[in-house]
Order: structure tokens, then sequence, then C-alpha cells
């Protein structure tokens, strides 16, 4: 039977390899993650991302879904009733607001779908459902919607990465969502480039990425000490001693998981720093 992991690290990982740069075929990645149901890392993973056009292509009612509303908040309904007929349970549902000139509004607008959606049934009180904001400098327009989301207790997504430099944050602006978060008492989820540990630049694309380590051990830092200068320190931080020595699982409290394109690759580094000891 798989292990059961410590709790900085336990279900903190979304697979989302049918997402770039992975770009699986749904069926692969389905059977990928029902092989690992049987590893002791099975644990790692807490759920199979998929968009809500991608839901029959699962074909396995086993699998639980992280769920992509690609639509906006209209598009909601559909794929949950979609998501029932195909009997997966539903880990988490995830919106990105798509009006830049009205996020506030757009934020409202995704809290009442939200709200009509547990009305009828179709969703339940418990499942988290993540806005995705803007990965822009926090603006009042940005700040508004966060206050939204954190009004109606929905949590809060961070991109953090994609495919060209520019959609990578720069750690003082990873630090201001990370920042606005806690201010609002409210946890959120990472997606794109956080495969690795550390920060790194990919040898491949030049690209420098954000460590998923680093930010767990900001969050953590920020949310015992309140520091918003040690941030960005601490996002810039390549030696793992210093990032090992803050408490992680505190992080998780506000830090709840990360979509990754690769469960291997975090693997392979938190079994390098001793973070993991594998049987």
């Amino acid at each position: 039977m798989p292990d059961d992991l410590p709790a900085a690290w336990s279900g903190f990982f979304d697979d989302a390899a049918v997402f770039p740069p992975g770009d699986a075929a749904v069926a692969d990645a389905v059977t990928a993650f029902s092989a690992r149901r049987s590893e002791w890392y099975a644990d790692l993973a807490a759920s199979l991302v998929v968009t809500d056009q991608q839901i029959p292509a699962v074909a396995s009612s086993q699998i639980p879904l992280s769920i992509v509303i690609t639509g906006g908040a209209g598009a909601l309904p559909g794929a949950l009733r979609l998501a029932s007929k195909a009997g997966n349970p539903i880990a988490g549902i995830e919106i990105a607001l798509r009006d830049p000139d009205d996020q506030a509004g757009n934020a409202r607008r995704v809290v009442a779908a939200v709200d009509a959606a547990r009305g009828e049934g179709l969703l339940e009180e418990e499942t988290p459902l993540y806005v995705e904001l803007p990965a822009t400098d926090v603006t009042f327009s940005w700040a508004g919607a966060a206050d939204e989301v954190a009004a109606a207790e929905l949590r809060l997504k961070f991109r953090t990465g994609g495919l060209e430099a520019h959609l990578f944050p720069t750690a003082t602006q990873l630090a201001s969502w990370i920042d606005a978060a806690l201010d609002r008492e409210t946890t959120f989820k990472c997606t794109a480039g956080l495969h690795h540990a550390l920060r790194h630049r990919d040898p491949d694309t030049g690209f420098e990425h954000h460590g998923f380590l680093n930010v767990l051990a900001a969050t953590a830092d920020a949310a015992e000490t309140g520091s918003s200068a040690r941030l960005v320190e601490i996002l810039d931080e390549a030696d793992p001693a210093t990032l090992l020595d803050l408490d992680l699982a505190r992080g998780r409290r506000w830090f709840t998981s990360d979509g990754s394109c690769s469960i291997l690759e975090p693997l392979g580094d938190l079994i390098a720093l001793d973070l993991l000891a594998q049987p």
C-alpha cells in the first residue's frame, strides 16, 4: 500500500500533464495517474487537471478531477453536469477571470455562478473553487477582484509560468500576489512553471523559473512573521538550506497545491533534498 507522506507534501501536486509543455493525451495521462496509485508516493498528486471539454475523454470514473472551466462563469453549470454524468469525483474547479477591464465585476459574476451551482446541488459546498487572477502587477482592479474572491470564501489561483519568458512573473510580482492572499486570509494554488523545487534557469529555454519549495517557504515565513520584505528574498533564494529551516507545513495552510505537468520531476527533487525518503 502507498505510504503516508509528510503533511507538507500530501496531495500537494495536481497532475497537469495534459497542459503545455507536457501536452499528454488525456488517455495517457489517465493511465499514468492510475498506475501511480500503487506507488509509495501515490498521495503526492491529489487530482488530474483537465479542461471541461476533456471530461468525456477521461473515460474512468475513478479519477478525481480538477476541472478548468474554459468558457467563463457561464460555462460552470454545464461542466458540472458533464462531470456528474461521467461520475468523476470533483477535486476542484478553476476559473480564470476573462474581463481585464472589470476584474471585480468579473469576480462577482463568478461568485454568483458558484452560488447558483451550489443552490442547484451541482457543486458541493466543500469543493475548492479557484479564481485565476491576471498575471499582472497588483492594481486597484486586481485587488478589487481579490477582495470579491476572499469575501465569498473562494480561493485564488496564480499563474507562475508558461511557454514564453514574459509569462513568468518576477519575484516582486509573485511576492505581491502571495502578500495579497495572506492579507485577505485566502488560500491559493499556483500553476505552470513550478515543477522543480528550487529557483533555477532552464538550460533549454533560458527562462528563470520559480521553485515550488521557494514559494512554500516564502508563504510559511510571511504567514509567521507578516514580513512582506522577506518574500522576495526567499523567492530568489537558490540555497535549499535556508528554505528547509522554515515550517513548510505552515505554508501549506495557505499554498494548497501546485499544478505541475510532471509528477516525477518534483518527486525527484524532494528525494534529492531529503524531504521524502524513498522506501
